[in-house]
């Protein structure tokens, strides 16, 4: 299933990495950095996020939210990795003033002779896609809950919201030679819909997870600190990622906020089954051209450093990862590595690239009640199983991971 990158493209990714600063190298040994891989399991990868699914869809400000981050918590707490929480108010996150208010601007007027095609016209079966190429699908937010046909899971969604500040919780692993030092490692642990989250972002959180557990393991040490972060509130405009660069951005240097050196966000890791149809239907089964997206944003203050962290991250999932291989996009939108990318190297992973992709309905269970865990097969899993095996290998060159013998 693996894909087998042409010597251009590996020459090619190698010119940008060196042709960088030395910054992002690898400071572990091959072997150690393959043990560790190794640990990363299909069904161990599954049963994290089945254990995130019997939350329901986590939404922010919700009991079964709460109970989410308690359970997180305490599996981040049984793998050895101390454990903190950032509190924040879901009004206000980052206890910035108001901005004054906007006077609307005028909507352009279409002139007289212009026409549009309807959709669904045999011109244009159904949405296009980006740019006016390819095809699209319908995207929303789904806001029905008798849409969901599983009636104690309807149940558990129709929770009501509770005013009040929200928690979200994070744990640190210490590095043993540059503790002052530190990468993060995020996903957004909340999800909408009134499916169980499982793809958004249970794929996610589990990748963090399993990452935590496996380089908290006895024995494995890295140079530079590591911090695990599971947000909560994206799905209401990425509150907790803000919340925590408004709270904690200016206590770098400290012994409780190691200086950031860089920011990896894991957010719809599963569903790669390639571009809807001409009738917005798509393909029952992960596409053979299936991989995981490496996002930088090319408009960011650290634009340069965040393509060469990508590229990086694209040479360990080539020589690391098992079955999927990664590619590297410019165009990374509206996740928690977002607030991170103007003050530190910032990329994200995905199953499909943000802007051109998943916001075009690449995605069909995107906020929908078919998020659920019956909706994904083993490829599906396996896909998000590769992201895990491309952010481990990645973390563990760039932490100096070290196992002891």
């Amino acid at each position: 299933m693996r894909r087998v990158m042409s010597a251009a493209v590996v020459a090619v990714a190698a010119t940008v990495v060196s042709a960088g600063a030395a910054q992002f190298t690898s400071q572990a040994s091959d072997e150690d950095v393959r043990t560790l891989v190794g640990h990363l399991e299909l069904e161990r990868y599954k049963a994290t996020i089945e254990g995130l699914t019997h939350f329901g869809d986590r939404r922010e400000g919700t009991d079964r939210n709460r109970r989410a981050v308690d359970w997180i918590q305490q599996q981040l707490e049984s793998y050895g990795c101390p454990t903190a929480r950032l509190t924040y108010d879901p009004e206000n996150p980052t206890g910035a003033p108001p901005a004054p208010p906007r006077a609307a601007a005028p909507r352009p007027q279409r002139a007289p002779t212009e026409q549009r095609t309807p959709a669904g016209t045999p011109e244009d079966p159904f949405r296009r896609g980006a740019g006016g190429k390819g095809f699209g699908g319908p995207t929303g937010v789904n806001r029905d809950p008798m849409r969901q046909p599983d009636e104690a899971l309807r149940a558990l969604n129709e929770e009501p919201i509770i005013p009040g500040p929200v928690d979200q919780v994070y744990c640190t692993k210490t590095g043993t030679t540059r503790p002052g030092e530190m990468y993060i490692i995020g996903a957004h642990m909340d999800g909408i819909g009134y499916g169980a989250a499982a793809n958004d972002d249970g794929s996610g959180t589990a990748i963090v997870m399993e990452l935590a557990r496996i380089l908290n393991a006895p024995g494995v040490t890295t140079d530079v600190s590591i911090r695990f972060a599971l947000w909560n509130g994206e799905e209401g405009g990425l509150k907790g990622a803000r919340a925590y660069v408004a709270q904690r951005q200016a206590l770098q240097g400290t012994p409780d906020e190691p200086r950031w050196l860089g920011m990896m966000q894991h957010d719809m890791m599963m569903f790669d089954h390639g571009m809807p149809n001409p009738d917005g239907t798509l393909p029952p089964r992960q596409r053979r051209e299936a991989d995981v997206n490496v996002e930088f944003q090319e408009t960011s203050k650290f634009a340069s450093q965040a393509q060469q962290l990508a590229w990086f991250f694209r040479n360990a999932n080539e020589k690391f990862a098992t079955d999927y291989p990664a590619t590297v996009g410019n165009h990374m939108q509206s996740t928690d590595s977002v607030p991170f990318m103007d003050i530190v190297p910032a990329i994200s992973l995905r199953e499909n690239e943000r802007r051109d992709h998943i916001g075009y309905g690449w995605d069909p269970n995107w906020h929908q009640p078919t998020d659920v865990m019956s909706t994904y097969s083993d490829d599906d899993f396996r896909l998000g199983l590769n992201a895990a095996q491309t952010t481990l290998a990645a973390i563990a060159q760039l932490a100096g991971a070290k196992i002891r013998k």
